[in-house]
């Protein structure tokens, strides 16, 4: 029996093997299963947020004589890759169940001679990574388990001689990646498990010129760009 179950466990091992390498005499040209492995530039990421990150603008503002701008955010986890060398990435990142990623803008605007903009953005995780060479492997993974992306908005404006634009926006996951690499394998994983919410709450009167107001709530966004390279 005990020889019995040697062999099993040796079978079992040479196939977990064989999964990871592919059939004999295979290679990983990529470099999925050792980050380390060959090219340039390895960027090895790994980022875990377990508390709450929040951000909050209060604020009165009255006669102004040119521009007004406000602008909030809050993130759990952010990674900005960018290179010009081949380049394996692999990046993980991970926000827990007990934080809760928000930012909050509550404003009094009033006599502005100029324009007023206000955004707000709340997001878990963020990954952008842009290259330029003759490979670029991409393999990240996001997991979202914050209790709510917010990005919320409060705002009473009055007498604006300009424009006024207000944005607000929630997400989960995003991740972006562009390249003109002809090897250019991309592996993407997102999972969110949070409630994304995204609110404005305004009233405006006496504007001069356009107004505008965008609200967005995203659980996962991912966005991958290969530019051609054949020249033409």
């Amino acid at each position: 029996m005990l020889k019995t179950a040697k062999t099993f466990f040796a079978a079992s091992a040479l196939a977990s093997l064989m999964a990871m390498t592919g059939p004999a005499g295979a290679t990983d040209p990529y470099g999925w299963n050792d980050p380390y492995a060959g090219g340039l530039a390895n960027v090895l990421n790994g980022q875990v947020t377990l508390q709450t990150q929040w951000s909050n603008i209060n604020t009165v503002i009255d006669s102004v004589g040119g521009d007004v701008a406000l602008q909030g955010a809050a993130a759990g986890n952010l990674v900005d890759v960018m290179t010009m060398n081949d380049t394996k990435v692999v990046s993980n990142q991970y926000v827990g169940p007990e934080a809760a990623i928000g930012s909050d803008i509550n404003a009094d605007i009033s006599n502005v001679w100029g324009s007023v903009g206000i955004a707000n953005q709340a997001v878990c995780n963020g990954a952008t990574v842009s290259t330029d060479p003759i490979l670029t492997s991409v393999h990240s993974t996001q997991e979202c388990r914050s209790l709510d992306p917010s990005a919320a908005i409060h705002a009473n404006v009055n007498g604006v001689v300009g424009d006024m634009a207000v944005q607000s926006l929630a997400m989960g996951n995003t991740m972006q990646t562009d390249s003109n690499a002809p090897n250019f394998p991309v592996f993407n994983n997102q999972i969110n498990n949070s409630i994304s919410a995204s609110t404005i709450n305004m009233s405006a009167f006496n504007i001069g010129g356009s107004m505008s107001l965008t609200s967005g709530a995203i659980g996962n966004k991912a966005q991958i760009l290969h530019y051609s390279t054949s020249g033409n």
